[in-house]
């Protein structure tokens, strides 16, 4: 068993209650621990704590006389239970025959005797007292307006005599009593420096207590940032003539909407079921994370969720220069760890609207946005990072490709060509396409092929007996043309 030395009983004032007013405090054992009159310490032991049970201080001359005794008979040191100021004579004695003088005001004698009895046996009960020491004060720090997560470690640490830290650990588990989370985020586990009876009984209420810190700061941190990111989220799925009423709303939240905005639109797709739901533990998560890493940012960064995609909103003044590189950066940092946290079977794809201003702007960046993401999965190519095109052909094409039933639809007209392998396949729907840009011009399509015009000619016989359309129909033409540039968008 350790020896309880003066070092220990030092480093357990506060705890107890102790003050040192004077005498060395080192690594001497303290034997035992009795009550007794300052006139009676004759009748102790060498290494004894004495502590003095008088109700008011003794008259300095009898405090002189007690510590000679205590010096000469090898007591480990007094207590004063009084008030006590001393004499700078019984400093100079304190120090010179190694006494350490202490003073608990207000705690009664006998209670005082028990614990520190407690703490030289060791033990199971000094470890549960020292423990509940620990969680008493780590809840008075987590109940405290300014409380923190540093003052519940530095006062449970305190009364526990070890050092207290958390280390990250994105992988804890709700049921690992060590684990401190943000919500349901893991963001790592309570360690201390040594390990004993004590610790053992107050790290979980400890990490608990941390957990709820770190909630109640994450919630006031953030709370405006959410809120704006509701309306954002409302924003985006209202209808385009109620978009110019969310001004007003918007400006008393904080949110300029006035400003110029881009949005980036991160997309799940699990690799083997297209249908299935992202993990629930990425959301919360992936939140988090993102808000921490925009947090110290000059530009205003929004985080919002629609279902399982994520919805990246940075808005700055207008003319603001590389505002979509800027937002690109940042996209693709949470689109690694979304891809950490969902594992390998998801591939998380974003989608890049370009800078738009005003409200209408920020919708128009936000559809942009999704459909870069839900064509690039529709063409399968998951995983990626999708630029708008700043053309409006290609935005149109890249919202008719990201409907399913438009593709499919636009794909029936194109079927018959697919009985062909893959390569004569595209190798008609290029063909097609070019013949029709050019007006039906066999010349100026065998240019830009770089093919005869009766090879031009003989290709479009055999496309024209597949496809069983009348290309001369203008309908039928533009029909045609549009499918094959759907189909050209969709292979890359």
């Amino acid at each position: 068993m350790a020896q309880y030395t003066l070092v220990d009983l030092r480093d357990d004032a506060d705890r107890l209650g102790l003050r040192l007013h004077a005498g060395p405090a080192d690594d001497r054992r303290v034997v035992r621990v009795d009550l007794a009159a300052i006139d009676r310490l004759d009748g102790l032991s060498e290494g004894t704590l004495a502590i003095l049970t008088e109700e008011e201080q003794p008259p300095p001359f009898r405090i002189d006389v007690a510590l000679r005794q205590a010096s000469a008979r090898g007591l480990a040191g007094l207590v004063f239970t009084a008030p006590l100021t001393l004499a700078e004579t019984a400093r100079v004695l304190a120090e010179r025959g190694g006494v350490p003088v202490f003073s608990a005001t207000g705690v009664p004698a006998a209670e005082l005797a028990k614990t520190i009895d407690r703490a030289i046996s060791g033990g199971a009960s000094e470890a549960m007292m020292r423990g509940a020491r620990a969680i008493e004060l780590a809840s008075a720090s987590a109940a405290s307006p300014e409380g923190s997560t540093e003052s519940i470690l530095s006062a449970a640490g305190g009364a526990l005599g070890v050092e207290l830290s958390i280390v990250a650990d994105p992988a804890a588990s709700w049921t690992d009593s060590d684990a401190v989370f943000i919500g349901e985020v893991p963001i790592g586990r309570l360690v201390a420096g040594s390990s004993d009876g004590a610790t053992a009984v107050a790290l979980p209420v400890i990490a608990s207590l941390l957990s709820r810190v770190a909630q109640r700061q994450s919630r006031d941190r953030y709370a405006p940032t959410q809120s704006r990111a509701d309306l954002l989220v409302e924003l985006v799925l209202a209808d385009p003539s109620r978009a110019e009423g969310f001004v007003a709303q918007a400006a008393r939240l904080g949110l300029p909407l006035a400003r110029s905005h881009v949005v980036a639109w991160l997309s799940p797709t699990h690799r083997g079921d297209p249908d299935a739901r992202a993990p629930r533990s990425v959301q919360p998560a992936l939140e988090l994370f993102a808000l921490q890493l925009v947090e110290s940012r000059d530009e205003m960064w929004h985080v919002a969720f629609l279902q399982d995609d994520l919805v990246l909103v940075c808005t700055e003044e207008h003319g603001a220069g590389d505002h979509q590189r800027r937002v690109r950066e940042i996209a693709t940092r949470i689109q690694q760890r979304a891809q950490e946290l969902a594992g390998a079977d998801w591939a998380y794809t974003l989608g890049l609207g370009t800078p738009q201003l005003g409200a209408l702007g920020l919708r128009q960046s936000a559809a942009e946005a999704r459909i870069a993401a839900e064509s690039a999965i529709a063409a399968g190519r998951l995983g990626g990072v999708e630029l708008t095109d700043v053309t409006g052909l290609r935005r149109v094409l890249l919202d008719v490709y990201a409907s399913p039933i438009s593709r499919e639809l636009l794909h029936d007209i194109l079927r018959p060509l697919d009985e062909l392998d893959a390569d004569r396949a595209r190798q008609s729907v290029r063909t097609l396409l070019v013949y029709l840009a050019h007006g039906g011009s066999l010349v100026h399509a065998g240019r830009e092929l770089m093919l005869h015009p009766n090879g031009v000619g003989y290709r479009m016989r055999r496309i024209r007996e597949l496809l069983g359309i009348d290309l001369d129909d203008p309908d039928a033409r533009f029909a045609v043309e549009l499918a094959c540039r759907v189909r050209l968008l969709g292979s890359g």
